[in-house]
């Protein structure tokens, strides 16, 4: 660890906060509403510094920064705002944003009784868990809120906190599905952005962060503890714990956002700014944390070593990661904190999964990270899409991302395979709807993807029709089983397992209710038992989770027939049916796939036993079954 934040002495506690542009830095302590000052002292590099006897765990404080006020050139300084450190690890309450946050010195009131105080905590422990996720395992993405809220068994007083997903009920349905690991979307402390307010909306996501490190009040009321207790408890039942982390951008936004924390201490080193002094927008919300900073990178790496140590969490996904690797002239897979990730002693064994793109310049980086980083592969969601919805000449395409996307990696597939995400249409939707029905997030149905490759099967939204409805779950059932299916790491996002609706909302960051929380007693329960037997089946058959790609000739690609697919048969574009035999040699499997409007008869060379149906395959259906031996 660095040595910034609050670190425990003999008798106190020693305080050391980076503001290199600042003329003088106060330590603010709270008790019982009053406020004491310190005077910090500077010491080199940009650091200050002081000791304080009589003080321990629990203690309450934040920073006051005096320096230039001249936000054109990047100084915020502004002796009325209480900062939050930004390595604090726990906090004593959530952040509500109120305008009063970002008004200038000659507005400015004083934000203590505003801001959120960090919390003295003790230290983390010095070892970290064995990692417990292997890539190729099930990865089920959720919302804690959301997943919890509706659980008609787990207590009301726990509902939508980290605790509730350690409930028995809970864990018995991740374990029924499978899954190998739980990532959750961010549980950081974050604040909502200030167009929410007036509009009736909080943020459900939890992508607007403040602390790296502090989890939010909200999640966890008792900070890193319960973070804890949950890992501990997957663990026993053989689930790894991965976290959806925002180290691109901060809740204090742009030129008209609050100040929180980095831009009152050190906003020319922590954040990107042009020539002109602009703040850099790589991710659409009005900053950008410079990553290649030397500070920032300690920021963010002890943040992660913190979840290890004290959390015992298996890995990390990254939030518009390319952000991580960027410098001035672009992306980098060898840039500081990319390193340091692979090189930390801590880190090194952890799982590390990116979203390669944002919208930055050359924001779109699909294969360019790193060994072992794992990516999310929108290539193989949009082709899974087009095919599911009939396009034409997808079948060489299909054949490619069930293969572990060998165009994009080399030696083995680091690809996330992925139908849906907290970010779009449900997989429900996906099916049920042909364009975006974003009228509840007040922006005129203008935010959110306008192109979702979606289909509806003959109605748009709900309906009470049963072929309508059948036709959707038919075609759920199949995305699943091509998604659990397909070389690489899959993941599904909590609630398609049973057919959650967003009610055609592909962008519902800001919808946290009843109707867009996991309904656990209106479910499709023949589309959970097919996941669950999709989960189980991958979890069973090493040769589904082995990450290596194939060398030529280990399976084999068929057609419905039985003879070896040729190039005509890839070149038709009309061919929406196949068979996958894998391995060659040893146990084999084969995977049929039938996305025609009839009923196929699949005749493969050999004996055959059903594993998930049989030979014969209805439409738009993939079926499963093994080699019989003699």
């Amino acid at each position: 660890m660095t040595g910034f934040g609050a670190t425990l002495t003999q008798g106190g506690a020693r305080f050391r906060v980076y503001a290199p542009d600042a003329a003088s830095v106060l330590l603010c302590l709270f008790q019982d509403g009053a406020e004491r000052t310190l005077p910090m002292e500077r010491q080199g590099g940009g650091v200050w510094s002081t000791d304080v006897s009589g003080v321990g765990v629990g203690q309450a404080y934040g920073y006051r920064a005096n320096g230039r006020y001249d936000p054109k050139n990047g100084l915020w300084f502004d002796p009325a705002k209480v900062l939050m450190d930004p390595f604090a690890t726990r906090i004593d309450r959530a952040f509500v944003y109120d305008t009063r946050l970002g008004l200038p010195p000659g507005e400015a009131v004083d934000t203590a009784p505003l801001m959120p105080k960090a919390l003295v905590t003790l230290p983390a422990p010095a070892a970290a868990p064995p990692r417990l996720y292997q890539t190729g395992g099930l990865i089920y993405e959720a919302n804690v809120r959301a997943l919890t809220m509706l659980h008609p068994d787990v207590p009301e007083e726990i509902r939508g906190t980290l605790a509730a997903v350690a409930h028995p009920a809970v864990v018995a349905h991740l374990v029924a599905l499978g899954v190998a690991a739980i990532e959750f979307l961010p549980i950081t402390a974050w604040i909502d952005e200030r167009h929410l307010g007036p509009l009736g909306l909080t943020n459900a996501w939890g992508y607007n962060p403040v602390t790296l490190m502090a989890l939010d009040p909200r999640l966890a009321p008792g900070g890193i503890a319960d973070l804890r207790h949950v890992t501990d408890t997957l663990r026993e039942a053989g689930i790894g714990v991965i976290l959806d982390l925002v180290f691109n951008h901060t809740g204090e936004s742009d030129a008209q956002g609050p100040t929180l924390s980095l831009r009152g201490l050190c906003n020319r080193q922590a954040y990107r700014h042009v020539h002109d002094g602009r703040l850099v927008n790589d991710t659409g919300t009005g900053n950008t944390l410079d990553c290649a900073h030397p500070y920032v990178t300690a920021l963010v790496v002890d943040a992660l070593r913190h979840f290890v140590l004290a959390g015992g969490v298996d890995g990390f996904r990254f939030d518009l990661a390319p952000v991580l690797g960027r410098f001035d002239d672009g992306f980098s897979p060898d840039a500081p904190l990319l390193v340091a990730m692979r090189e930390d002693p801590v880190l090194a064994d952890r799982v590390l999964i990116a979203e390669p793109w944002d919208i930055g310049p050359g924001g779109y980086q699909l294969g360019n990270f790193p060994p072992p980083f794992l990516e999310w592969n929108d290539r193989f969601r949009d082709t899974l899409r087009r095919f599911g919805r009939g396009d034409r000449s997808m079948i060489g395409g299909l054949a490619t991302v069930l293969a572990g996307s060998s165009d994009i990696f080399e030696g083995e597939s680091r690809s996330v395979n992925f139908i849906a995400a907290h970010d779009g249409f449900t997989l429900a939707d996906l099916v049920s709807y042909e364009t975006r029905h974003n009228e509840a997030n007040g922006e005129g149905n203008r935010d959110g993807h306008g192109e979702n490759l979606s289909w509806n099967n003959g109605v748009e939204g709900a309906t009470d029709d049963p072929g309508v409805i059948a036709a959707r779950r038919r075609d759920a059932k199949a995305l699943l089983a091509l998604v659990l299916l397909a070389k690489g790491t899959p993941m599904i996002t909590a609630g398609d397992e049973f057919g959650r609706t967003q009610h055609g909302n592909n962008n519902a960051y800001c919808q946290d209710g009843p109707d867009y929380w996991l309904d656990w007693q209106g479910g499709d329960g023949e589309l959970l038992d097919h996941t669950r037997a999709l989960g189980q089946l991958r979890a069973a058959h090493p040769v589904l989770r082995d990450p290596a790609l194939w060398s030529d000739g280990a399976v084999d690609w068929l057609r419905p027939d039985g003879a070896p697919m040729e190039v005509s048969d890839w070149e038709n574009p009309e061919n929406r049916a196949l068979a996958l035999v894998l391995p060659r040699d040893g146990p084999r499997l084969a995977l049929l796939l039938n996305f025609t409007t009839d009923e196929i008869a699949f005749d493969l060379p050999g004996a055959w036993k059903p594993v998930m149906g049989g030979l014969t395959i209805p439409p738009r259906a993939v079926h499963v079954v093994a080699e019989a031996k003699p």
